[in-house]
C-alpha cells in the first residue's frame, strides 16, 4: 500500500511541476492544486498507515507500558492534513480570481505576453 501511495505522490509531484512550467495562467493554478494534494498525501503516508485502529484511545482500551506506539493511529496528521486543505481552497480560490482578473485587463492567460505589457 505505501509503495502505491509513494508512486501516486511522485506522480502528483511530477504532473504538478510539468503544469506549473506551462505558458498558461490556467495551468498553473492546476499545477497548484496538483502539489497541494500531493502534499496532503506525503503528509498522511509520512505518518504511517495503520488499518482498523481509531486514533483514540478509548476508556475500555488498555496499554501496557510496553506496547508499541505503532498499534494506534497518531491523530495530529489528520488535523494537520484538514487544516492544509482549507488553506490550499483558500489559496486556489484567490488564484483563480487574480488570473481572471488578469485575463480581463490583459485579454490573455499566456504568461509570456503578460510579462510584455509590464513597460
Amino acid at each position: 500500500m505505501a509503495v502505491i501511495l509513494a508512486i501516486a505522490i511522485g506522480m502528483l509531484y511530477s504532473t504538478g511541476i510539468y503544469m506549473m512550467f506551462r505558458r498558461s495562467s490556467i495551468k498553473l493554478v492546476i499545477g497548484l492544486g496538483l502539489i497541494g494534494h500531493a502534499a496532503n498525501l506525503l503528509i498522511f503516508t509520512s505518518a504511517g498507515l495503520v488499518r482498523g485502529n481509531p486514533p483514540f484511545i478509548g476508556p475500555d482500551d488498555k496499554i501496557l507500558p510496553g506496547e508499541p506506539a505503532e498499534t494506534f493511529t497518531d491523530p495530529l496528521p489528520p488535523a494537520l492534513i484538514l487544516t492544509a486543505i482549507v488553506i490550499g481552497f483558500a489559496l486556489s480560490v484567490y488564484t483563480i480570481v487574480l488570473v481572471k482578473r488578469a485575463y480581463q485587463e490583459l485579454g490573455t492567460d499566456d504568461l509570456d505576453r503578460m510579462r510584455s505589457t509590464d513597460s
